[in-house]
């Protein structure tokens, strides 16, 4: 996950309930895998004391900053949401560096063509 990622801001009071997506992300964010995926992603934890609800900051590789309501969003959720958008920039990436344009454009008349089935 955090392999697409530059920097993850996480803002929670501790002693709030609504701050579970918060710890059990932060824990996703300080596991091994995730560590050895980029090491050079930013993980801040602002431990607050007021009774703002909990939120996570991504900024993705490319710029892209998304905040994520974590009273409302359970962190497998945020964590597939990210996977999902750093496959759309790998994919992006892979593109501009074989020097195609991007986004692909699909005639119509392609996607209108069916399918091939499985052989036997």
């Amino acid at each position: 996950m955090l392999k697409f990622l530059s920097k993850v801001r996480i803002e929670f009071n501790a002693l709030d309930p609504r701050a579970a997506s918060c710890m059990e992300f932060l824990a996703q964010c300080h596991a091994r895998n995730a560590k050895e995926s980029n090491p050079s992603c930013q993980v801040q934890v602002n431990r607050r004391t007021d009774d703002s609800p909990p939120k996570i900051t991504v900024t993705f590789v490319n710029g892209v900053e998304e905040t994520f309501d974590a009273n409302l969003t359970p962190a497998q959720d945020m964590r597939n949401s990210i996977l999902e958008k750093g496959q759309y920039i790998e994919a992006e990436q892979m593109f501009r560096e074989a020097g195609e344009k991007w986004p692909v454009d699909i005639p119509e008349e392609e996607l209108r063509q069916p399918c091939g089935g499985a052989k036997k």
